[in-house]
């Protein structure tokens, strides 16, 4: 068990100042902690450096809107800038400050955002109307229990879906060598009644503009997601990260008329430089 320990925090402190590359976004297939993985034990190997700076880019796969059976592909850029141990500005986790921090646990407030969808984008949804892109504060915490770290936060979406959505997660290492770290775990998503209603409910006017039944969706549980993250380290400096993720709607979510598919996927890479 001892040994096992100190392989996984050996795994961690190889990723420290890495912050996974995925968008802050919400609604996304990916795990909740693939947005931070690794982060919360940078404490463990010393002071951080006044500044650390990841840059790159890549691509990924993902679905057109929770519930659709159509992806997209899009190119993406990777950008992560952190100061110290207390501020960051990330497309993995947005702009953000730890206000409380320790080696290994980590509590703060950040900006990200919901990205909204376009009803036109895809066609099965012509005349339900668009949910407008809108920042997200959040508030998150991080701790780790080796090898395991527990993860949650909620956000309060101001504009557009106009609710609150939130995360509960976990993640550990599965693989923890010098040249390649393999991060694994589930999370399980919430929101209250407003965010559940523009996503996924069916009002009057809506059914009579479309060809949808009325659905009524409640505050719940939305979604559980399994994700997978790992990083292939080319150099000291140079890297490849990917992530895939799977997720399936819940509740009232998963029952709504405008969901073709309750299951869905995404995947990407990226390849980064550390400065």
């Amino acid at each position: 068990m001892a040994l096992f320990r100190a392989a996984s925090l050996t795994a961690f402190l190889i990723l420290l100042g890495l912050g996974t590359t995925a968008h802050a976004q919400t609604p996304s297939p990916l795990a909740s902690w693939q947005y931070s993985a690794g982060v919360v034990l940078a404490p463990l190997g010393g002071p951080a450096p006044d500044w650390q700076v990841t840059l790159g880019g890549g691509s990924d796969v993902y679905p057109l809107s929770d519930g659709s059976a159509k992806y997209r592909l899009r190119a993406d850029p990777l950008i992560d800038v952190r100061y110290k141990d207390l501020a960051f500005f990330s497309v993995g986790e947005g702009l953000g400050v730890n206000l409380l921090r320790g080696t290994t646990y980590r509590a703060g407030v950040a900006v990200s955002y919901d990205v909204g969808r376009r009803a036109d984008d895809e066609g099965r949804l012509h005349g339900l109307g668009n949910i407008s892109p809108a920042p997200a504060i959040k508030l998150f915490a991080e701790y780790s229990i080796l090898p395991v770290v527990i993860t949650a936060n909620i956000r309060r979406v101001m504009g557009g879906a106009d609710g609150f959505i939130g995360d509960i997660g976990a993640y550990m290492p599965l693989v923890g060598k010098e040249s390649i770290q393999v991060f694994a775990g589930p999370s399980i998503t919430f929101a209250d009644g407003t965010y559940m209603r523009h996503y996924f409910g069916i009002s009057a006017q809506q059914a009579l503009n479309t060809r949808f039944a009325r659905h009524n969706a409640d505050a719940g549980f939305k979604n559980v997601n399994f994700g997978v993250t790992a990083i292939y380290h080319v150099s000291p400096k140079w890297f490849i990260e990917g992530d895939a993720a799977v997720q399936h709607l819940l509740g009232d979510a998963a029952s709504s008329p405008i969901v073709a598919r309750a299951t869905q996927f995404t995947a990407g890479f990226n390849v980064g430089y550390q400065f």
